[in-house]
């Protein structure tokens, strides 16, 4: 562990967020978990459709990452990301997602219920989504010289075609204020790895959480994905180029302390480094996929990066 007092704010969602807190978890306790709200399919799209509630899958992915390595934190981690299986309503939905529904269901405060949970499982750190209000993405792709708007996350994470646009609805969402309050006293901000669309760009798409990143004196890291397998990545996430250029595109001012690449997403030549040197920051690469699967993040290996990196920057 660094230090009790280095306070990190990890933006994201679905596994790669997981992966992400993971890795933070034994680094220090001071976390906080920024989740985006705009799943549309499965269990969440369903208590989504029925309650418009916001989507608690993501939500409980983080809460299952930040629980505790003892026993008793594995064992609320399992039971919480338990699905149902049968031929009735109940098939496929998650617990952790009824717990939360339950528990917005009666009563008001969306932030409450998510802390509850987070009591009931001893988690290190804490959960908050990104918006008090359920959200949609919304991309104009061109194919075959045609524009086509697609709607929904699974839909745009999962679009062919060139990108033209990208936007979140509503336009103008409730930024959670709790969230506003954690950047505002961090001292670090990580961003990635994950879905780039429908996981990492909302952060970016919502004005006022974009302006609060932008401003924040905190250092920011931003991970990259690693390659997916089959050929499998979204338009504009091939290479963490396409990655960075696009968040750039809606924040031209977002400036990166840190940026993490593995070796096996550099294209030939300089570009990541130059675009990385241009918003202000250094480029580390490192091996931080998984021996068995080197297309998802070693938290262990994230783990020991975030301590070598956070440790030296409070001792200045």
């Amino acid at each position: 562990m660094v230090q009790a007092k280095t306070k990190v704010v990890a933006f994201g969602g679905g596994h790669g967020l997981a992966a992400t807190l993971t890795a933070l978890r034994d680094v220090t306790p001071e976390i906080t978990a920024v989740v985006t709200v705009a799943d549309n399919g499965g269990s969440s799209g369903k208590i989504r459709e029925e309650f418009n509630f916001l989507p608690p899958g993501d939500l409980r992915m983080a809460l299952a990452a930040l629980c505790g390595s003892d026993a008793w934190g594995q064992s609320w981690a399992q039971i919480i990301q338990h699905r149902f299986t049968s031929s009735g309503d109940l098939n496929g939905h998650a617990l952790g997602n009824l717990l939360m529904a339950a528990l917005w269901d009666s009563s008001d405060d969306l932030v409450a219920g998510i802390d509850r949970v987070g009591e009931l499982l001893k988690i290190v750190g804490r959960v908050l989504p990104m918006s008090l209000d359920p959200l949609d993405i919304e991309g104009i792709f061109k194919q075959n010289k045609i524009d086509q708007v697609v709607r929904g996350q699974i839909e745009v994470a999962t679009a062919k075609g060139q990108l033209q646009s990208l936007k979140l609805l509503p336009e103008n969402p409730r930024v959670t204020p709790q969230v506003l309050e954690a950047i505002s006293g961090a001292d670090w901000l990580t961003f990635g790895p994950g879905s780039w669309f429908s996981s990492v760009m909302p952060h970016f798409l919502m004005k006022d959480l974009a302006i609060a990143i932008a401003e924040s004196n905190a250092k920011k890291v931003m991970i990259f994905n690693l390659p997916e397998p089959d050929g499998g990545d979204e338009f504009a996430g091939s290479t963490p180029e396409e990655h960075l250029e696009l968040v750039l595109s809606h924040l031209p001012e977002f400036k990166i302390d840190i940026a993490i690449a593995d070796p096996t997403v550099l294209s030939q030549g300089n570009g990541l480094q130059t675009l990385v040197s241009r918003c202000g920051g250094e480029l580390i690469v490192a091996d931080v996929a998984k021996s068995s699967d080197q297309s998802h993040h070693d938290w262990e290996k994230m783990s020991s990066l975030f301590a070598n990196i956070f440790g030296p920057s409070l001792l200045k």
